[in-house]
């Protein structure tokens, strides 16, 4: 995708004043990942002797869908989440180092700069690539030792405890049950998990920073170190420190590796070993499940949430309704968690919900899961659009989330 000429010329004077020895932005490359967020690489010219040590030096610009903030009861502005990344910097947790907040004059929209890192990513590379068979078996343990440091942030020096959201678990439950209930399709199974966490809500806990998106594809991960960085603080917020031990641990972000329940990599003994070794503070495997299974509901309704942003959103991009056909998946981790017998998803099983004339019954996917008609849609909005513009790095990865649609839809059809 080739950015409009305006947003370029005005991050290039961004660039020319506020990054030390930079004489003008040579590329900008926008990158895989993030629904909610845009991350592009930029590569800017610099002089001979500025930090990079060259002639030219890479950065990482992070911004809002569309170059608007998201701030919301569950989502953290920008500028925020840069002065959290900032505090878990200074207390030891691997991160990169924010540069410069965008201001609203900038006309660059609203996000920040920070230094560019390199690593792996994408989840499924994490729990299969050859070039991390070293260093996976550490990755765990490295977890709960990060999350640890995290969860050790003084919020008062910080200033953090005055800007964040404060986020008991009753009150997160009925914030997410509650977008769900906004919905005018029944979700049996999504109030099922609701009632039982109700059942089982976490009482008595001892406040801290919460990074709430620690997972498997929130971690650069280096061949030889390990992690490097700790991405994607989006959602930060004051609350259980053990909402994070579940969310990594949640099988949506284990990538096909059910068996290693820390992101398709590691074991439960591996993570609370790291984590009570840097923190001295023993876990509770049973707080830790309560989180697991709040997890797969949280990623349920936001899967359904996210369908709704490529309806309604300033940012329609094809992973959008991808993501939201995969809220399914999640209600049936719901399941495998709370009622005894494994249950897997059934190849072909919505053969009987196509009618004669080859389109969708109606009611088949529900009144808020993205119809076939609209992933075919965002497919060929992608097709004539980004492919069209261009062939980056990016195009590749929409490619590939394009095919998957197109998978949902052959085993549809």
């Amino acid at each position: 995708m080739t950015p409009r000429p305006d947003f370029a010329d005005a991050l290039d004077a961004v660039l020319r004043r506020e990054i030390a020895g930079c004489v003008g932005l040579r590329g900008i490359e926008r990158l895989s990942g993030g629904a909610s967020m845009e991350t592009y690489r930029l590569t800017l010219e610099t002089t001979a002797g500025a930090a990079g040590g060259g002639t030219t030096r890479s950065l990482c610009l992070r911004r809002g869908a569309g170059g608007v903030d998201r701030e919301s009861d569950y989502v953290s502005g920008l500028g925020v989440e840069a002065l959290a990344m900032t505090a878990a910097r200074r207390a030891g947790v691997a991160e990169p180092e924010v540069l410069y907040v965008l201001a609203p004059d900038d006309g660059v929209g609203v996000g920040f700069l920070m230094e560019w890192l390199d690593g792996v990513t994408l989840g499924a590379r994490v729990v299969r690539s050859p070039e991390l068979d070293d260093v996976r078996p550490q990755l765990a343990y490295q977890c709960g030792r990060q999350l640890a440091r995290i969860h050790a942030v003084d919020l008062d020096s910080t200033g953090l405890r005055d800007v964040l959201r404060h986020i008991t678990p009753a009150d997160y439950l009925e914030q997410t049950w509650a977008r769900c209930r906004a919905y005018p399709t029944p979700q049996p199974m999504i109030d099922f998990t609701a009632r039982w966490l109700g059942d089982n809500v976490v009482s008595e806990f001892e406040p801290a920073l919460v990074h709430n998106d620690f997972r498997n594809g929130n971690l650069m991960i280096d061949p030889q170190r390990g992690i490097t960085a700790v991405l994607d603080w989006e959602t930060v917020h004051i609350g259980d420190p053990m909402r994070d031990l579940g969310w990594v641990c949640t099988n949506s972000w284990r990538f096909g590796r059910r068996d290693l329940p820390v992101g398709g990599f590691g074991t439960y003994d591996d993570l609370f070993a790291g984590y009570e070794d840097e923190s001295g503070i023993r876990v509770d495997p049973a707080r830790v499940r309560y989180w697991e299974v709040f997890g797969s509901f949280w990623w349920a309704v936001s899967c359904l949430t996210m369908a709704e942003h490529y309806r309604t959103g300033p940012d329609p991009t094809v992973e959008r309704p991808a993501i939201g056909r995969r809220c399914s998946e999640c209600q049936i981790d719901c399941v495998n968690l709370l009622i005894p017998g494994e249950v897997d998803l059934v190849e072909g099983a919505a053969e009987g919900a196509v009618g004669a004339a080859g389109g969708e019954a109606a009611g088949a996917a529900g009144g808020e899961m993205p119809t076939l008609d609209e992933l075919l849609t965002s497919v060929r909005d992608f097709l004539h659009g980004d492919v069209m513009d261009a062939t980056t790095a990016r195009t590749n990865y929409l490619a590939r989330v394009a095919a998957n649609s197109l998978d949902i839809v052959r085993r549809e059809l």
